[in-house]
């Protein structure tokens, strides 16, 4: 694996290799010194084009903990807000020896240009790009719903495990999601049965064609599929417009979405007992979620977070690590 551009990237078995690194990454957070020599010497560069708190700290967290040098790169207050394009600020990064570069850029397509231009040598990482793609976020949920849904006592995380036959519900605002369509690709690529629940209005053209099926109507989706696990995304009120009452033109008011397809306690209780309850952040609560339901049981929301700095250490530790030591 030279880059990670897409969960497009990813075959069944490279998931499954990345899975089961990030439980040996997890399974080494838990002593008391956490840091691992592994990258000692090299240098990740966060180069961030759009604000990010989790997805930036869980980066450099995981570079961290890999011993690696880390430069973050804001382009607010950089060279970039005086007119500097993506490949000199490239081609800077790799003149100060960068050895990956973890890109979040709103352009959809910026980090396959960056990593097939010619620009640079380095391995790179995409954190996030436009409404495209967020392919480590796709990890970390499949890593998440793994541990829960398919470990065995004497398997606790799942490591080896793909996730067929597993029934998952993406719900919300699909259009402007990212974290969809990369999560869509690869709970496929893993066996899952995945659907996506949605107006019509944020269902993007073309998606007919994904490897999923579509609906319309959420509780139907919980009476009849009784979904082993339920993502909720954010609805991404900022890329809508909209007037000071909430109404959009994607919804007409905010009450009526979460009327619609927001998940409560009522919803909450028509789960199978085992399913868990997924949100990659940050959350909308009394729009797409319920505190009731972001503060379940059933809710592994933070848990994610926490499952991210692993598997980002997965992901830095695969493309970067010239001899794949015992982690043990």
């Amino acid at each position: 694996m030279r880059h990670l551009l897409s969960a497009a990237d990813l075959d069944r078995a490279t998931a499954i290799e990345v899975l089961d690194a990030a439980a040996q990454m997890a399974a080494t957070q838990a002593r008391e010194i956490k840091k691992l020599p592994t990258l000692r010497g090299r240098t990740v560069v966060n180069l961030f084009f759009e604000d990010s708190t989790r997805t930036r700290i869980s980066f450099e967290t995981a570079a961290k903990r890999l011993s690696a040098d880390v430069i973050n790169f804001a382009a607010k207050g950089s060279s970039v807000s005086k007119g500097e394009s993506l490949k000199d600020t490239a081609q800077t990064l790799q003149a100060m020896g960068a050895d990956a570069v973890v890109i979040r850029h709103p352009a959809s397509g910026a980090p396959h240009r960056l990593a097939h231009s010619g620009w640079v040598g380095t391995s790179v990482v995409n954190a996030g790009d436009g409404t495209h793609q967020h392919p480590t976020q796709a990890l970390l949920d499949a890593y998440t719903i793994r541990r829960h849904l398919t470990g065995t006592t004497g398997n606790p995380d799942g490591v080896g495990n793909d996730l067929t036959g597993l029934r998952v519900a993406i719900v919300g605002d699909v259009l402007h999601s990212r974290v969809a369509r990369s999560n869509v690709q690869l709970l496929h690529t893993l066996g899952a049965e995945v659907t996506l629940v949605s107006p019509p209005t944020l269902v993007p053209v073309g998606a007919e064609a994904w490897p999923c099926s579509i609906s319309y109507h959420l509780d139907a989706v919980l009476a009849d599929q009784q979904p082993d696990a339920i993502m909720m995304l954010r609805v991404q009120r900022e890329r809508m417009g909209g007037d000071r009452t909430g109404a959009t033109g994607f919804f007409p008011s905010p009450l009526e979405y979460t009327r619609s397809f927001g998940l409560d306690a009522r919803r909450l209780r028509m789960l199978p007992d085992h399913a868990i309850v997924l949100h990659p952040g940050p959350m909308n609560r009394g729009l797409e979620i319920s505190a009731e339901a972001a503060d379940s049981p059933r809710a592994v929301i933070l848990e994610q977070v926490a499952n991210g700095v692993a598997v980002r250490m997965a992901v830095l530790y695969l493309l970067l690590a010239q001899e794949r030591e015992t982690l043990a």
